[in-house]
C-alpha cells in the first residue's frame, strides 16, 4: 500500500491541497497565515516526490519570466475590461475579493515572493501536472492541473479568480513543459502579481 501510495501520490496529494486551500480561505482574517502554512506543506511534500527542473541558465530565466509574466497580466487586464461590458457585477465582485485577500503590506509581498508563488508553481506545475503526464498525454496533463488549480481557488468564492488561475495555469504549464525551467514561471508569476497589484493596479 504504501509503495501504491508512493507512486500514486496525488490520490492523497489532491484531497490534501483542497482541504488546505479551504481551510485558508474560510477565515479572511488569518488567511495569510493558513495560506502560507498551506503552501508550505505542499511545497515540502512536492519536493519529495518529483524532480524539479531548471535547465535554463539564470539571464535566460529573468527575460522569459518578465516577458511572459507581463503577458498574462495583459491578459488579465484584458479580461475584466471584457467582462466590465457584461451584465455580471464583475467589478463589485473583484472589488470584495480584493477587501478580502489582496496583499496589502511589505510582509505580504515576501511571503508571496519567498513562499507562495514557489509554493503553488512547485506543487501545481512541478508534481501535479509531471504525475499526470503518468496517466495521460502532456497537454492533457497541463490542462488537468490548471482546471484543479482553478477549481481549489474557486473556494475562495470569487469564480473569475478560478477562471484567471485555469488561464494562467495553462500558459505557465505550457512554458515550463517548454522551457524545463522552473524559475522561468516562479518569475512570470511574480511579475504578473507585482503588475496587477503594485504597479498597474486593476481601476475599480
Amino acid at each position: 500500500m504504501i509503495n501504491f501510495l508512493k507512486q500514486h501520490p496525488l490520490i492523497l496529494m489532491l484531497p490534501l491541497a483542497f482541504f488546505l486551500y479551504n481551510l485558508a480561505f474560510e477565515n479572511t482574517a488569518i488567511f495569510w497565515y493558513m495560506y502560507t502554512f498551506a503552501m508550505l506543506i505542499l511545497m515540502s511534500l512536492a519536493i519529495i516526490f518529483v524532480k524539479i527542473f531548471d535547465e535554463l541558465v539564470t539571464w535566460k530565466s529573468l527575460v522569459y519570466g518578465l516577458v511572459f509574466g507581463t503577458l498574462l497580466y495583459g491578459l488579465v487586464a484584458a479580461g475584466f475590461q471584457l467582462l466590465l461590458l457584461t451584465p455580471f457585477n464583475i467589478a463589485g465582485s473583484v472589488k470584495s475579493f480584493l477587501a478580502n485577500f489582496a496583499p496589502v503590506t511589505i510582509w505580504h509581498y515576501l511571503l508571496l515572493m519567498f513562499i507562495i508563488v514557489p509554493g503553488e508553481e512547485i506543487f501545481w506545475r512541478g508534481l501535479v501536472q509531471q504525475k499526470f503526464k503518468h496517466y495521460c498525454s502532456t497537454p492533457l496533463a497541463v490542462l488537468a492541473s490548471s482546471v484543479l488549480f482553478g477549481l481549489a481557488l474557486a473556494l475562495g468564492g470569487f469564480w473569475p479568480g478560478a477562471w484567471t488561475g485555469i488561464i494562467t495555469g495553462l500558459i505557465l504549464g505550457l512554458l515550463y513543459e517548454w522551457k524545463r525551467s522552473l524559475p522561468v514561471i516562479i518569475v512570470s508569476h511574480l511579475v504578473m502579481i507585482v503588475l496587477l497589484f503594485l504597479i498597474f493596479p486593476l481601476a475599480i
